[in-house]
């Protein structure tokens, strides 16, 4: 049996789930999810506390029983509490500005980069080179960020670019010189 499989998720007070068939539904403060789910992959509501369970013990459906395990409890805890991102600017002339749902971009370059907010994110820009990304989807959170953070990497250089907040950046040596 898979050990994150077979843990439980313990919805809390505020949000409400609905299986019907192969999709879970998940309501909250904070918005609402939705997941389709594989036939061989079972979730049944017990009071308060999801079980998902499986049907036989091939490699797929072990595979599988984790995995949606995983993703259902993200999204119980997206629509309770949210999840966030934090990426630094790093650099002379680098920042960010919030206008609107817009988050327009200083990065080097001869023109400002402008972000738009997806459905369901928002930003926050407390200082000029700190940018919150906020939202009840982790993998959209997630993908917001990085593409954030791939329109200037952080150079191993100089250490210039866009970073997570926890990201550790390993510095080259440049030339030596003679």
């Amino acid at each position: 049996m898979s050990r994150v499989g077979k843990m439980p998720i313990e919805v809390p007070v505020g949000a409400s789930i609905t299986v019907d068939g192969n999709l879970v539904r998940v309501k909250g403060p904070k918005g609402e999810l939705s997941q389709e789910i594989s036939e061989r992959i079972k979730v049944a509501q017990e009071g308060n506390v999801l079980l998902v369970t499986r049907e036989t013990d091939e490699a797929y459906d072990r595979s599988m029983h984790g995995l949606y395990r995983t993703l259902i409890a993200n999204m119980v805890r997206g629509v309770t509490e949210g999840f966030e991102k934090m990426l630094e600017i790093q650099g002379v002339g680098y920042r960010a500005v919030l206008k609107g749902k817009t988050l327009e971009l200083q990065l080097g370059y001869s023109h400002p980069r402008a972000v738009d907010a997806p459905a369901g994110i928002d930003f926050e820009v407390p200082i000029p080179t700190r940018i919150i990304i906020r939202g009840c989807d982790k993998q959209k959170v997630g993908q917001v960020a990085a593409d954030i953070r791939a329109l200037r990497k952080p150079d191993p250089y100089k250490g210039k670019g866009i970073r997570y907040r926890d990201e550790y950046v390993r510095r080259k040596v440049g030339k030596a010189i003679k």
